[in-house]
């Protein structure tokens, strides 16, 4: 049996299952040129992921195998790896945004395509009702997902067995038809990118350091001045660390109060399980047919962190620095996007995507629904989040906005949660209030009783 074994989200060698199987095997990553193609040359994404793949490059040639590297069209790839050599199948994790499935159905035509369980905790059908449908309420998914974890092999681990690479595979990068793919010479420059991050942090790093701080994971991880999180997102994301390792760790710590953090992993298996049964949902509404109203001023300003709403442009801000940006901020950011401007959620699912080093596709359009009250969560239209209020309960003393937002240092910190006195004070280099939240809220809340 010869398969190609396709990395993706699963960057790493302790516990893959890619790498539980046997028979001779290829190794490779795809530099997937429709991705890339849409990104700027300093994409952070590129960065992470090149620095992981010369990681797992590493592991794999410790374990006798060689990760071939490619770049670009996934369908070219493997018509060029058929050309050659005589394949039995391709292993890969699966994933459940429409292009990747689509862009699978493609290779599956080519090659006989195997998935293997590893981005998430559970299988897309393996948590249901009673009558065989899809739940779309979390806390019922929950308690049945934990019914389910308590008699799920979570303990099992796949570690890289000693698989021979498939032989003559020394030539199979060199490219004779120019145009369809890339052989990489191991250099970031060679996909036109920068490398903007110089390093990683290890994620059993991170893992050990958030045992220290799971005890108080529910009460502090919404404020903004402490580090009361995991920072696991993005390796959860690309793999460089496994949801089972992780579930491991947390249900195995005696004497911690781990559940919180166990529901939260659950809610993002419950956010791709919803993706998967309701592909719809990725761009349309779930419920209400309202879809904001187009105003590319008011877009343009909230995606450069200039709206006159300090805790908005802090969270914008520190996505266009970092990458990055806190939960609760998402949903403060997401909520003012999409009801005191009154955009469509797609164009801050979209602005987010063109910019979270730990974008997901399911959880982030799900995420966005929820703000904008149009998802599956039952929670009805007139939920909307006062950004002053919110400000002033997770970011008491400012130090958050403060630090994204400097125009702002030498402003008393109460003020900066005082909405009255952002509309009527001059700030030197920044805004008022692009609109009155009171007003807002209010003709947001009109509008969607209207379509409701």
């Amino acid at each position: 049996m010869k398969r190609v074994l396709w990395f993706r989200r699963d960057l790493r060698v302790s516990d893959n299952p890619l790498l539980s199987l046997g028979g001779e095997v290829l190794p490779i990553f795809i530099f997937d040129a429709n991705i890339l193609e849409t990104l700027p040359k300093e994409d952070k994404r590129v960065s992470f992921i090149f620095l992981h793949v010369e990681l797992l490059k590493k592991e794999l040639a410790a374990h006798g195998l060689e990760l071939k590297l490619f770049y670009g069209k996934p369908e070219d790839v493997f018509e060029l790896l058929l050309r050659e050599h005589d394949f039995d199948e391709v292993v890969a994790s699966g994933d459940y945004d429409a292009y990747a499935k689509e862009r699978d159905l493609r290779i599956s035509r080519k090659l006989h395509f195997r998935y293997v369980q590893d981005t998430y905790i559970f299988k897309h059908n393996e948590v249901l009702k009673d009558d065989g449908s899809a739940y779309l309420v979390f806390t019922p998914f929950y308690k049945k997902a934990r019914v389910i974890l308590e008699n799920k092999n979570i303990q099992e681990r796949c570690f890289a067995h000693n698989i021979p690479i498939a032989e003559n595979y020394s030539g199979i990068t060199q490219v004779q038809k120019s145009g369809e793919v890339v052989a990489l010479d191991f250099a970031i420059e060679s996909l036109g990118f920068e490398q903007v991050l110089k390093s990683v942090e290890n994620p059993r790093a991170k893992l050990e350091n958030f045992k220290n701080k799971i005890n108080d994971y529910k009460e502090r991880r919404d404020y903004l001045n402490v580090d009361a999180n995991s920072n696991l997102s993005v390796d959860l994301r690309f793999g460089t660390i496994g949801v089972r390792e992780v579930l491991r760790f947390a249900t195995q710590l005696k004497g911690y109060d781990a559940e919180p953090f166990i529901r939260q992993l659950i809610f993002r298996d419950f956010y791709a399980y919803l993706l998967f049964h309701m592909p719809r949902i990725e761009h349309e509404n779930y419920k209400y047919s309202f879809n904001g109203i187009e105003d590319e001023e008011k877009y343009k300003a909230f995606c450069e962190g200039k709206t006159g709403v300090p805790i908005v442009d802090a969270g914008v801000r520190e996505l266009l620095q970092t990458g990055n940006m806190h939960n609760r901020v998402r949903m403060v950011v997401a909520s003012f996007f999409t009801k005191d401007l009154l955009l469509p959620w797609q164009w801050g699912e979209r602005f987010f995507a063109q910019r979270l080093l730990d974008y997901d596709k399911a959880s982030n359009v799900l995420s966005w629904q929820w703000s904008a009250g149009t998802g599956v969560d039952p929670q009805p239209y007139f939920r909307v989040f006062n950004p002053y209020l919110q400000s002033k309960k997770f970011d008491k003393d400012a130090d958050y906005i403060k630090r994204h937002v400097p125009e702002l240092a030498s402003v008393e910190s109460k003020r900066l949660h005082d909405e009255n006195y952002l509309l009527n004070t001059d700030i030197p280099n920044y805004p008022k209030p692009m609109v009155s939240h009171k007003e807002a809220a209010k003709k947001a809340i009109e509008i969607f009783k209207n379509f409701k």
